[in-house]
């Protein structure tokens, strides 16, 4: 079985594949101050509840945005898995060029995104990803990476608003029944949420405008479904897509071992 890892500034994202199905798939937060020894005793756990044992993961790619996070997951895959993780960044092979000013810049999982809604879709793409951050990111319809736009994301701009106004509360991001609402929870959650579709809109058909085309918009991350449904732009949601890049990345590396 092959464990793909999505470390996240919020969340690290879990999934178990056997060959090319995906088995299951846990989300826990990110925690940068546990050891490999909790991080192997939580995933032991986790696999316990799914009566599987890590003695069945023989492989592991880790796509990691959280630098200390890293040294502690490889240790984890040496000591208790036996397995030398795969990590993607420079080296390992993508199959995807990436036309940045400086390619080491872009964030292991907008290029995890990339390359596995290129593998899906084989056309001209912007994925959306509703993380911490907000990525956009455009791929052509040849398969390059040609860069993209990054903007705060929804839960931290909920945060923030708890925090800087004194009487506003924390509320829950969901769709309010009116945009004209009335009563304080309501009203924040139409400013959140048609505010942020309307940032999504605005930044897609602008980058439409930019690279020519109709590239297809594809969303993904904890609230793609949510903003999808709000949203003029979006053309489909793959909660999917990051843990399914990490197979393929995987895939590409090992094939060319063994050829």
């Amino acid at each position: 079985m092959l464990l793909v890892v999505d470390v996240g500034n919020t969340n690290t994202v879990l999934g178990l594949y056997q060959d090319s199905q995906l088995l299951h798939s846990w989300r826990i937060r990110t925690d940068k101050s546990r050891t490999d020894d909790e991080y192997a005793m939580l995933l032991n756990d986790l696999l316990t509840f799914k009566d599987l044992r890590l003695a069945m993961i023989k492989a592991v790619i880790v796509s990691c945005v959280v630098p200390p996070m890293l040294d502690a997951l490889t240790r984890m895959c040496r000591t208790y898995l036996q397995a030398e993780p795969y990590v993607v960044g420079p080296g390992l092979k993508t199959g995807m060029a990436i036309k940045y000013d400086n390619p080491k810049e872009v964030g292991a999982d907008r290029i995890v995104n990339a390359v596995a809604a290129y593998d899906k879709f084989r056309q001209s793409l912007i994925v959306v990803d509703f993380g911490t951050a907000t990525t956009f990111d455009y791929i052509c319809d040849k398969g390059e990476y040609q860069g993209g736009a990054i903007a705060p994301g929804l839960g931290i701009s909920a945060e923030a608003l708890h925090e800087r106004a004194s009487k506003l509360p924390r509320v829950e991001i969901c769709k309010p029944p009116l945009v004209v609402a009335k009563n304080t929870v309501n009203s924040i959650q139409s400013g959140m949420l048609f505010g942020y579709a309307g940032l999504v809109d605005g930044i897609v058909n602008r980058m439409k405008r930019e690279v020519g085309g109709n590239p297809l918009v594809v969303a993904t991350g904890g609230l793609a479904e949510c903003i999808a449904e709000a949203s003029e732009t979006i053309d489909a949601v793959d909660g999917q897509l990051t843990l399914d890049g990490l197979l393929i990345i995987y895939q590409r590396n090992t094939e060319e071992k063994t050829n």
